[in-house]
């Protein structure tokens, strides 16, 4: 990690909030058209099931959190996923499976199908499972993948407490694994898991020293799962997230800052702000891999509106789509 990077994350994250998000705001303009919010799909085609311990996850195999697992979906699904999601205005399909890594055979063989066939509806494809090789980056990249999630989570030194089953070097080892390939890298965390506010320091600050910097960084709230170990920890403060948004704009300025999973916990007003301090992608549906989702006709609303639209005529062009 850039040091520099560190101190420069450590300040941000101490100044008054208008004041960090003015200057974030000012930042997204020079480098994103104000306005333009990405519209994604994310769809678990393997649900459930995984051998990694991350203590904020449902579909992990060490908790009992009463998560019906689900085999690896079919091609011709997939597909119809991905034509249901372009007709909503989603351009990016992000697919997830419950995988620790990725394994040779026939499961990866028919995500490799996936992805042509989504890549062939035009739609931008993003993938996540889990650890990856040189090889098997390069396969992805060659059938079409734009873009690999693959999140840090949290900061190296908190990393232990919320994962033991692999170690934050796996997963910056696969981070270049992904830009060896060509492949555009998603990465970022969840807040909300008992980290302070130097661990969310770190982490920003670990993803804004990877040179090239991520073209995409989700932020996301925790969702508490039953039967998890964070099942019982307190909401996240709204503005917690909206100020993880706007250091992450000024260290990262020409990465897209997405809003993940949590939004159900941010009101209209929140939302607004998130977008003020440089967050410019959503994801659209009522279920983002396991989890709730905000309703789409709420989104098309909220979209219109920060339009320029009145809120009757927002209502109205929501419905109507």
């Amino acid at each position: 990690m850039n040091q520099s990077i560190l101190i420069k994350a450590r300040a941000l994250f101490k100044q008054p909030l208008l004041d960090l998000i003015f200057e974030a705001h000012s930042i997204h303009r020079q480098h994103h058209i104000v306005g333009d919010v990405q519209k994604c799909s994310l769809l678990s085609i393997k649900t459930g099931g995984c051998p990694e311990n991350c203590s904020y996850c449902p579909q992990s195999a060490h908790y009992d959190t009463g998560l019906t697992r689900e085999k690896l979906f079919s091609v011709e699904r997939v597909t119809e996923e991905a034509q249901a999601a372009k007709k909503r205005g989603a351009s990016r399909f992000c697919m997830g499976a419950a995988w620790r890594s990725v394994k040779k055979g026939e499961e990866f063989e028919r995500v490799l199908n996936m992805v042509r066939a989504v890549k062939n509806e035009g739609l931008e494809v993003c993938v996540t499972l889990g650890m990856l090789d040189e090889e098997q980056a390069q396969k992805l990249k060659e059938a079409g993948v734009y873009a690999y999630n693959h999140n840090l989570d949290t900061s190296r030194e908190y990393y232990p407490s919320i994962i033991t089953t692999r170690t934050f070097d796996d997963r910056l080892e696969t981070l270049r694994n992904v830009r060896k390939s060509g492949m555009t890298i998603c990465s970022g965390g969840i807040i909300g898991m008992g980290e302070s506010d130097e661990d969310r320091c770190s982490m920003l600050a670990e993803l804004a020293s990877l040179d090239p910097q991520p073209e995409s960084v989700p932020i996301n709230l925790l969702m508490p799962a039953a039967g998890t170990p964070l099942a019982d920890r307190p909401p996240v403060d709204p503005l917690d997230l909206v100020r993880m948004v706007a250091v992450a704009r000024i260290l990262i300025p020409k990465s897209r800052v997405r809003l993940s999973a949590g939004r159900m916990f941010l009101n209209r007003e929140a939302h607004v702000l998130a977008f003020m301090a440089g967050a410019n992608s959503i994801f659209l549906g009522d279920t983002l891999l396991t989890c709730p989702n905000p309703n789409e006709n709420e989104d098309e609303m909220l979209l219109t509106l920060l339009a320029g639209k009145g809120e009757h005529e927002a209502a109205h062009e929501a419905m109507t789509k």
